[in-house]
């Protein structure tokens, strides 16, 4: 029996994660954030074949509770492996709210590292941990193109915030021997890509336009120069 545990399931890239691993017949577990409204709309069609509950990055508790009730109700799993997606993942939205940003996407990581590291030996031998990094981590590019080897230069807190968690996964995967790796991401898009972000942004700017809704579409840095890949693609890497 293979297990996952995905943060930020809700998300772009965790509703095609939870696809994809659906069909290599994993059970799948998430958590989401509690609010006022039942944010599973990516995830509706899937809602039947996983199990969800209530969680957040900064609840230590919570998240060993979670993880140890996932390990107890599947005690002949040959392999468990937890995906940490979840992160406050805009650049601008960084700047506003910093000491939450560090808390979810810096300090949410080693809650998540420390909980792996104080599981019993057997069990830990089997945990597969993936962090998902950016980018932005490059900030203000020092090379181009960038490889794994090219030095980080943040420039916002979400990007420092991603840097102590890029450290820390390779800490204790050093230090205390896990099973614990770091992706770096570039922008990648797909339908289900959220709202604020620059894509869907435009393409709604447009259709308001068009509709007579507005006359013009507000945008930050026009210098910003990206790579763009899809969603599910990032996803199957």
């Amino acid at each position: 029996m293979k297990l996952a545990f995905i943060t930020g399931i809700t998300g772009q890239d965790g509703s095609y994660l939870t696809e994809l691993l659906l069909e290599k017949n994993y059970k799948v577990y998430g958590i989401i954030r509690r609010t006022s409204l039942f944010n599973t709309t990516r995830l509706d069609h899937l809602l039947e074949k996983i199990k969800l509950r209530y969680g957040d990055l900064s609840d230590g508790a919570g998240l060993n509770n979670f993880i140890h009730e996932i390990i107890r109700s599947n005690s002949d799993f040959e392999v468990f492996e937890i995906y940490n997606l979840a992160a406050q993942s805009h650049v601008k939205i960084s700047f506003e709210i910093p000491e939450y940003t560090a808390d979810i996407d810096g300090i949410g990581v080693m809650r998540l590292l420390e909980i792996i590291r104080t599981l019993d030996d057997d069990v830990r031998s089997k945990v597969k941990f993936y962090q998902a990094g950016t980018s932005e981590l490059y900030g203000k590019v020092l090379e181009t193109p960038q490889s794994e080897t090219t030095p980080f230069n943040p420039v916002s807190p979400y990007a420092a915030a991603k840097l102590y968690a890029y450290h820390m996964v390779k800490i204790y995967r050093e230090g205390y021997g896990l099973f614990a790796v770091n992706g770096i991401l570039f922008n990648h898009e797909s339908p289900r890509r959220g709202e604020n972000f620059v894509t869907a942004k435009i393409i709604n700017g447009v259709k308001d336009i068009v509709n007579g809704k507005r006359d013009v579409i507000q945008l930050g840095n026009l210098d910003s120069k990206r790579d763009w890949g899809h969603a599910k693609d990032y996803v199957y890497g």
